[in-house]
């Protein structure tokens, strides 16, 4: 723990000059409070002050002020989250961790991950115009099931429309493009969304279409589409999203959302590697891709229904469905050959990988009267989750079809005492998972391709949290928790890579659940305009799930790691005009490559995020014109034990917004990367040694000027 205790000494550093020059923080409005949110990817009806962990709340004001920038939803996340990675600016988020571990994400409360073949597509299945806030849960849990090993990030929808109310909505009309080469660098958005109630009844429909240029860098010169993986530019995306609920009765219910998003590659662009040597990234020329063009196509669909009034408690069941298929780029890459077929090194083929999931949450919550202070939740998930992965061209399975069926029954139990003062916490969940595969054969690349025996296997885990908060003084909270996070080792990667003959999937070892330990400590201060937090955690599993680069594909590594680290985040409002503020985020990961029990080398940046620092800074110049100015320090790493090539040199990043409340709408400018920052990406820069065609630039200064207009 001598790394931890470092760093926390450094954080508290950092968190002692932010009290005393009051000029850090992470929130942007200052009249919010945290304790007024209910979280709904908490699954329990408490205040904020109740719940032993790190929870962040992005606000539809922040959200607006990202995608003012030109910013995806993920993308609002990663900027105003110090401990999420960096993210790609791709379609795949490859890498992209909370903490460290790969974060569950869930629109309404409906899981989008896909961790039986985690393709890393989860942060682009929603239009972020129709998210009214994110949800933001830090570190390991079970709370929402499988998958959420470095948090939880909740996209909440447009909320109904107000009770009485005639039509409501917004419209939008954005446009991008790099500030000093346009041409194909221009790109634009149309949104809009419309909701009335009706009385007993309220409809919300929305629809968004976006057209993405080609990326610039900071030199000028073009982005390298990552052709295999997917990219955001050079692509064209569509969403229709609705929501309609009916009050039943005043205490009852039923509310049914949907949404569909699409994404596609206009593949007018071709990849032309870089030279890592020289430091010259990879570019890209005009041509025609080949193949299908990568592509996301999602749907998702809920039905929930609320009765506040069963046995003093309130009932709460959701029935979801979620399609998911997502289309990879072609090559002719040495894991597709297959002599049989094409002489070796001649043939062309591409992946989908494709995704059905069909549940239902059911709980009920309320106070236990023979026991003032004392609340129960208590609830069962169920979850069939269909994944496979085929070959389109030539009609293989790379993945073959896999079943993901789980059943558990969960409680959790709340205490307060002392006037609320102090709150405890405790619960548990039964996970009782079975996995269906049939017999299937690996690709020929895989030592000749492989005979491998399907079966069931089935496993049973008991996931236990504990958790408690302290009011030390008024506005000082302390609390700590322990939880165990659930989540299946990337089975679709596991399967896939089987080389050696004779293996069934019922004794195969490799597809056994990753279970996390994660610890958390922390302070919470509110005092005015003046609020601020500190958090240290460690998490770690005995058989964890590293990411691999081998043969140019990554692959999964069944080892022990161990994740650490302090986040620290304050925020000061001078007046009515000016908010000041910042968060600090410092990881430490290893992991037991040579499995003697003892970790023996650093997570590289597919794995873990680097040190960042946030500054940023909002004013309100009149009451029509605002502006905000925020920035982001990311430190540079060595990675004991990797390849130096992988070393991470470090970059900065300003962004710049401005918006005029005209009488016609509001007015936005958003300059993202203001001062032209020349830089390769934090996955390009740490993963892929000797990869000139990976060898990626972040975008350059790009302007977005847009318009929104509510009525």
């Amino acid at each position: 723990m001598c790394v931890l205790s470092s760093r926390l000494l450094l954080s508290v550093s950092v968190l002692s000059l932010a009290v005393a020059a009051p000029a850090l923080a992470q929130q942007a409005d200052p009249a919010a409070t945290l304790d007024e949110v209910i979280v709904t990817a908490a699954r329990t009806q408490l205040p904020r002050s109740a719940m032993p962990s790190t929870v962040e709340v992005i606000g539809e004001a922040e959200i607006a002020q990202q995608t003012a920038l030109g910013s995806s939803a993920v993308e609002t996340v990663a900027t105003l989250i110090p401990s999420f990675s960096p993210t790609r600016q791709k379609l795949s988020g490859a890498g992209e961790t909370l903490r460290g571990r790969s974060p569950l994400f869930l629109v309404d409360g409906v899981p989008q991950s896909t961790p039986l073949r985690d393709d890393s597509r989860d942060g682009f299945t929603i239009d972020p115009f129709f998210i009214d806030r994110v949800e933001v849960i830090f570190g390991s849990n079970a709370i929402q099931g499988v998958g959420a090993t470095g948090g939880v990030v909740n996209y909440v929808t447009a909320a109904p429309p107000a009770e009485g109310a005639g039509p409501s909505g917004r419209v939008q009309a954005l446009t991008t493009f790099d500030d000093s080469v346009f041409g194909d660098s221009v790109g634009g958005k149309l949104a809009g969304i419309v909701g009335q109630d009706f009385g007993r009844f309220d409809l919300t429909a929305g629809a968004a279409y976006e057209a993405r240029g080609v990326y610039y860098d900071g030199a000028d010169r073009r982005v390298g589409v990552d052709g295999a993986q997917g990219d955001l530019q050079d692509s064209v995306s569509w969403s229709i999203f609705g929501k309609a609920g009916v009050d039943l009765t005043a205490d009852r219910r039923l509310e049914l959302m949907v949404n569909h998003f699409e994404l596609e590659g206009d593949g007018d662009y071709m990849v032309l590697a870089g030279d890592r040597d020289i430091g010259l990234p990879t570019t890209s020329v005009r041509g025609d891709a080949p193949g299908v063009q990568p592509s996301n196509d999602v749907s998702s669909a809920a039905l929930s229904y609320t009765d506040s009034n069963v046995l003093g408690g309130t009932l709460r069941a959701q029935l979801f469905a979620h399609d998911y298929s997502g289309v990879f780029g072609g090559g002719t890459f040495g894991t597709f050959q297959d002599a049989s077929i094409a002489p070796i090194g001649t043939l062309f083929d591409q992946s989908a990988n494709n995704s059905e999931k069909l549940g239902f949450k059911l709980d009920w919550q309320g106070d236990i009267a023979p026991l003032p202070g004392l609340s129960a939740l208590v609830g069962l998930d169920a979850l069939r989750d269909t994944t496979w992965q085929g070959l389109i061209l030539t009609g293989r399975d790379w993945v073959p079809e896999t079943r993901y069926e789980s059943l558990a029954p969960f409680m959790q139990l709340n205490q307060r005492l002392f006037d609320g003062r102090l709150n405890l916490s405790g619960g548990l969940r039964y996970e009782t998972v079975t996995l269906i595969v049939d017999d299937f054969q690996t690709l020929a690349s895989y030592n000749g391709g492989q005979q491998v025996a399907g079966g069931e296997p089935g496993f049973e885990e008991l996931l236990a949290n504990v958790g408690a908060t302290f009011e030390v003084v008024p506005g000082l909270k302390a609390y700590g928790s322990f939880a165990q996070g659930f989540s299946m080792a990337d089975v679709g990667r596991v399967l896939r890579g089987i080389d050696q003959p004779g293996q069934d999937v019922d004794t195969f070892l490799d597809i056994s659940p990753v279970i996390t330990d994660n610890y958390e400590v922390g302070l919470e201060f509110t005092r005015g305009d003046f609020d601020a937090s500190i958090a240290a955690f460690r998490s770690e599993t005995d058989k964890g799930a590293r990411l691999v680069l081998v043969n140019g594909v990554f692959e999964v590594a069944r080892e022990a790691t161990e994740i650490e680290g302090v986040e620290v985040s304050a925020r000061y409002a001078f007046n009515d005009t000016l908010r000041l503020g910042g968060a600090y985020a410092s990881l430490e990961g290893r992991s037991d490559t040579d499995d003697d029990g003892e970790v023996d080398r650093d997570l590289d940046g597919a794995n873990i995020s680097p040190d960042r620092l946030i500054l940023w800074a909002e004013t309100d110049v009149t009451d029509a014109l605002s502006l905000r100015l925020q920035a982001g320090r990311y430190f540079e790493r060595e990675f004991e034990g990797q390849p130096a090539e992988n070393d991470f040199e470090g970059y900065d990043l300003v962004d710049a917004v401005a918006v005029w409340r005209a009488g016609f709408g509001d007015v936005s400018l958003g300059v993202q990367n203001l001062l032209d920052e020349d830089y390769i990406s934090y996955n390009s820069d740490t993963t892929r040694a000797g990869d000139d065609l990976s060898y990626f630039a972040g975008r350059g200064r790009t302007v977005t000027l847009g318009v929104t207009r509510r009525f």
